[in-house]
């Protein structure tokens, strides 16, 4: 099985990979037509294995195995296709192509499972090109809000309903259509971090995942000055300012992890490099964008409060100075469910892995739908050399063999 497995995985990655914006690394984004040339491979593969393939109102692929059991609470399986620009190879494609060969692995064994498992491929994941978190997942399931579909694309700056237009989808279909009622949903994705690498381990199994907060566009306003002819005293400096900032939020990160809270302070742009900006003035004005996670929604609430005082303080002890937050997004912790966590387990265990019990610290369609109510566990796959970025690492046989433990508890039901 592990073989079969094995050669889905890497011909379906290479094809997915295949479709991108230039280098470095891999970009498709959201709602554009490299995302939906991607969901159309996909279809061809599952309609070649005799699944039934529908689309909901966002574009979203499902593509259905019919079990034995038509009452049987369906099994959801997926991720997403669409990348951050200039991304890695892996985040989103492991998801869509681990369960892909799941699929074929049973249809190619003869194995009717218990339940219906459904191929899920959701849409523009990856809110860096739209300011709205799981924007494919939340659309189905009925949680997006007619502001959502304002929110402006980074690169066209053209809204989410307008490019949700261009590959043939209404924002006012999917604000009308029914979501459905909560099933189960297991989700494969790199882990975007060091620990299973570290541990020398292949796979683990996400517990939780935690929750952003967010400032994308915030900005600090001083007062431009000559760099030779401003003295130290009255300089209202906006990278100075800023700098401030960053260095007190260090601070607040030690003290809240010193006192046991789940938290990551990241910085993730720092704008001073304008058309304005030069090597002799003092800079007038900076941007930046600050990224707060943590599996907790009440540190989540403290750190904020926490940066918005240290904010009061800068401004206070240097006038002229002056911060702008901007729009604040956010997206909830969410717990995974221990049951299909333990079921995760079970089908681990008839592999003879014992995989660890994990945090997950990206946000993840898991999260979504574990909001909406469904029964949703995430399978961690090892990873090295970061995310996000065009040296995303991870060995195919690693997701291989996490993709297996799966099968084979869907196998362990239908018996």
């Amino acid at each position: 099985m592990t073989d079969e497995i094995r050669t889905t995985i890497n011909r379906g990655l290479e094809a997915v990979n295949a479709l991108s914006e230039p280098g470095p690394g891999w970009t498709r984004p959201s709602y554009s037509h490299l995302e939906s040339e991607a969901h159309a491979l996909i279809e061809a593969e599952v309609l070649a294995l005799g699944l039934t393939v529908t689309r909901d109102a966002a574009g979203n692929l499902f593509a259905r195995m019919a079990g034995r059991n038509p009452e049987a609470t369906p099994l959801f399986i997926g991720s997403h296709l669409d990348t951050v620009s200039m991304g890695g190879a892996y985040d989103g494609p492991a998801g869509v192509i681990g369960a892909l060969a799941m699929i074929r692995a049973l249809v190619k064994g003869g194995i009717t499972p218990c339940s219906d498992i459904v191929l899920t491929v959701t849409r523009a994941e990856e809110s860096v090109w739209f300011p709205v978190s799981y924007i494919g997942s939340r659309a189905y399931l009925g949680l997006l809000t007619p502001a959502d579909f304002e929110a402006r694309r980074v690169d066209s700056g053209r809204t989410l309903a307008e490019h949700m237009a261009d590959q043939g989808y209404s924002s006012d279909a999917v604000l009308n259509q029914t979501a459905p009622p909560p099933a189960r949903f297991v989700e494969f994705h790199i882990e975007q971090g060091p620990i299973l690498f570290t541990a020398g381990e292949a796979y683990g199994i996400v517990e939780a995942v935690r929750g952003g907060l967010r400032y994308r566009a915030a900005q600090v306003h001083g007062t431009w000055a000559h760099s030779g002819a401003a003295p130290r005293e009255g300089r209202a400096d906006a990278v100075v300012a800023l700098s401030e900032l960053v260095v007190a939020m260090n601070r607040v990160w030690d003290d809240m992890l010193v006192a046991g809270h789940d938290l990551t302070v990241t910085f993730g742009k720092l704008d001073a490099a304008g058309p304005a900006h030069a090597m002799a003035k003092v800079a007038g004005h900076a941007g930046f964008c600050i990224d707060l996670r943590s599996d907790d929604q009440a540190t989540l609430d403290a750190a904020d409060a926490a940066f918005k005082a240290e904010i009061a303080r800068i401004e206070a002890a240097t006038p002229g100075i002056k911060f702008d937050l901007g729009l604040q997004t956010r997206s909830k912790p969410e717990r995974m469910s221990p049951e299909m966590a333990g079921w995760v387990t079970d089908g681990a265990a008839r592999r003879g892995d014992s995989p660890r019990r994990m945090l997950s610290g990206g946000g993840h369609d898991a999260a979504a739908f574990a909001t909406a109510g469904w029964d949703s566990v995430m399978v961690f796959i090892r990873n090295w050399d970061g995310s996000h970025c065009p040296e995303e690492g991870m060995d195919e046989a690693d997701l291989a063999v996490a993709v297996e433990a799966v099968t084979l508890a869907v196998i362990s039901e239908a018996a």
